[in-house]
């Protein structure tokens, strides 16, 4: 299938898009921003469609993945902002004088340790980090899910070595 028939194809199901958007979310708004990050995708992922299979099942494959990442990852950053709530006074006072500057020393040591990283091991740790499943990783990357596991794994090994010397301030933390 050439570029433009993939495009036309594409525009030609927006309308459908459009309810399948609004199925999910509700709001006009966020089915639009829906239905642009599927097209993105599609488009981005053009070499990935079989020609010859349901063109329009694919796209909304692409759609229901965007959801239901999209949410996960708001309800993980609804759910941190609701802890944060929750920390009371004594907590609060201890976080305060505890974490005078260690924080920014700790993330330029984080910021450095990622960047050790070898590419074929950092990508894929980003990814996962980012909300990303096995196989969504795996299918952007174009290698087998039981390579981005162990990328993943070693990735979290070779971090977990070179920020050593942060374990015993997170354990005397979580004492506290």
């Amino acid at each position: 299938m050439s570029t433009n028939d993939f495009n036309c194809q594409l525009y030609s199901y927006k309308d459908s898009l459009q309810s399948f958007a609004f199925s999910f979310t509700r709001d006009n708004d966020d089915a639009n921003d829906l239905v642009q990050d599927t097209m993105l995708k599609a488009i981005n992922y053009a070499e990935h469609f079989k020609p010859g299979t349901n063109f329009k099942a694919w796209l909304y494959t692409i759609m229901k993945n965007t959801f239901i990442n999209n949410y996960r990852r708001n309800t993980r950053t609804n759910s941190i902002l609701t802890v944060t709530d929750e920390i009371t006074s004594d907590k609060l006072h201890y976080s305060a004088s505890v974490n005078d500057s260690d924080g920014k020393f700790v993330m330029e040591d984080i910021y450095k340790a990622l960047g050790k990283l070898q590419p074929e091991y950092y990508v894929p740790f980003l990814k996962y980090f980012e909300g990303y499943k096995y196989y969504e990783i795996a299918e952007q990357l174009d290698i087998p899910i039981g390579t981005v596991k162990t990328r993943i794994h070693v990735a979290r090994q070779l971090l977990k070595k070179s920020l050593k010397m942060h374990q015993q301030t997170v354990m005397d933390a979580k004492v506290a």
